[in-house]
């Protein structure tokens, strides 16, 4: 009997998923809640663009068309890319739109107990996919119609349900100091980028605005609001967190010296003593390659003249605070982040799942949590490139699906997260929650993956092109049709 698949979200995630469980015979039914593919693509700023090349970020299976010839391609772009997709492997199909899921529960057979079960030291009992006894009940709402509600009983879910969306991270104000009070307009940058452009525009028109955060929204939002309200009415950023950020004509070079040999340079999780030889070897290049980009971005942007410059390296991420001033302004935009796990955890109807999401999620391979059987998670890994990771986990995934190999123990994934955590914190220190140590060692991650799957994974074709050529999408792209 053919196992039923539920995915949860069509965003990038939701996408491959479907498309990567489709081509191992499944037939998966995808959940979205809006009507139509993209995930926040299909709801964002005028502005927005993709921060990473374009050939990092595209299908191993669908090049990019040629009409599009911008390195950086904007979001209506990116979204009639992915709108091709998903009709250039007939995706759309598969999808329910406008059904958004309120809940999922895990559900026992009565011959066995939850408990045994659960407790087993092998992923779902057994360590594969599917279970005889073990099934999720997807408990799902109409969005045109929240009255009307209807349970899907299905053998394995995939959640594909984003860090960047849905719930935002809005601060606690003490009683009588917060929005309440404020005689303007206070909301989240969430909000603002689902408003239609022309609505956006009319809303901060010769308004005073100021944005709070210093991220990649931060960013997109007060260089929106200055472009359109000019010099006469400035856009302030406030934030406690200065990051080094880097002009559009950098990244791709960045992304170039994503090879192996950089790689050597950082210790790895279950490293044999050569390689600790060599990372330690190597590592004072580092520091080096660190203090080179610092002094060009100080010497690039006036950093010290607006006291910009962080107080901590490229590679690393620490707080830096500020004193508190008054500020006169109109609208306030949090640009805030998202609360992530919560939204995650909200999504269980059962309270032993919900207290093992915690932050930063123990995810094995970046997907699978070890104490949650016949679930998977997409979409959460970090990486310069998101559509190149989560291609290479739903790859990675649909072969799990499709019964090519077993998961650890649970013990033995649970240590590997460990170690990956002690890698990232030795990288990252404090900060590690929100560093993307994996961004570093992409190639390493993709290794282990190939090698579960089966596969082989150096994908060049001489030994130079293996050490010092960048890996990308295009070097993975036939790894679905069976061993190279």
């Amino acid at each position: 009997m053919m196992k039923k698949i539920a995915i949860i979200g069509a965003g990038v995630s939701g996408l491959l998923a479907c498309k990567h469980t489709l081509e191992k015979g499944f037939n998966p039914i995808v959940f979205e809640a809006r009507s139509g593919v993209g995930g926040i693509w299909s709801q964002t700023l005028e502005s927005t663009k993709l921060q990473s090349p374009k050939s990092f970020y595209q299908f191993s299976d669908l090049a990019w068309p040629p009409s599009v010839t911008d390195t950086f391609p904007d979001h209506n772009q990116v979204m009639d890319y992915l709108q091709a997709y998903a009709t250039h492997f007939n995706l759309l199909s598969r999808i329910k739109f406008d059904t958004k899921v309120i809940s999922i529960d895990h559900l026992i057979t009565p011959s066995d107990h939850h408990e045994n079960v659960l407790s087993s030291n092998l992923w779902g009992g057994s360590g594969r996919p599917f279970s005889p006894s073990g099934k999720w009940n997807v408990i799902v709402q109409d969005a045109q119609n929240p009255s009307s509600t209807e349970v899907y009983r299905v053998d394995f879910v995939i959640l594909c349900i984003g860090r960047y969306s849905d719930l935002p991270n809005m601060p606690e104000f003490p009683i009588n100091k917060g929005p309440e009070v404020f005689d303007g307009k206070v909301l989240h940058s969430m909000d603002y980028a689902a408003m239609d452009d022309d609505v956006a525009a009319e809303f901060i028109k010769e308004k005073r605005v100021t944005v709070i955060g210093f991220q990649k929204s931060a960013l997109d939002v007060a260089a929106e609001v200055s472009a359109r309200n000019g010099t006469r009415h400035p856009c302030t950023l406030l934030f406690k967190t200065t990051h080094w950020t880097v002009p559009d004509h950098f990244v791709p070079l960045t992304f170039r010296s994503l090879n192996r040999s950089t790689e050597f340079m950082y210790h790895k999780p279950g490293e044999g003593v050569f390689l600790w030889l060599l990372a330690t070897f190597l590592s004072p290049m580092l520091w080096i390659f660190s203090k080179v980009v610092e002094f060009y971005l100080k010497w690039t942007y006036p950093l010290k003249k607006y006291n910009m410059i962080p107080s901590h390296s490229f590679l690393q991420q620490i707080s830096s605070y500020g004193e508190m001033t008054p500020l006169a302004t109109d609208i306030v935009i949090f640009a805030t982040g998202y609360r992530s796990d919560e939204k995650l955890n909200n999504i269980f109807k059962s309270t032993y799942f919900q207290k093992h999401i915690t932050e930063p999620a123990p995810f094995y391979r970046e997907c699978i949590h070890p104490r949650i059987p016949q679930l998977a998670i997409l979409g959460y890994s970090e990486s310069p490139a998101v559509l190149y990771t989560t291609e290479m986990r739903s790859k990675w995934l649909a072969h799990f699906l499709a019964g090519k190999f077993v998961l650890p123990s649970i013990i033995e994934m649970e240590h590997d997260v460990l170690q990956w955590e002690k890698c990232m914190r030795l990288y990252a220190g404090d900060g590690y929650k929100r560093h993307c140590v994996s961004a570093s060692l992409q190639i390493h991650c993709n290794d282990q993956l190939c090698k579960d799957m089966g596969q082989n994974p150096k994908r060049k074709n001489s030994f130079l092109a293996e050490l010092f050529a960048p890996y990308g999408p295009s070097d993975y792209k036939n790894l679905s049709q069976g061993c190279t």
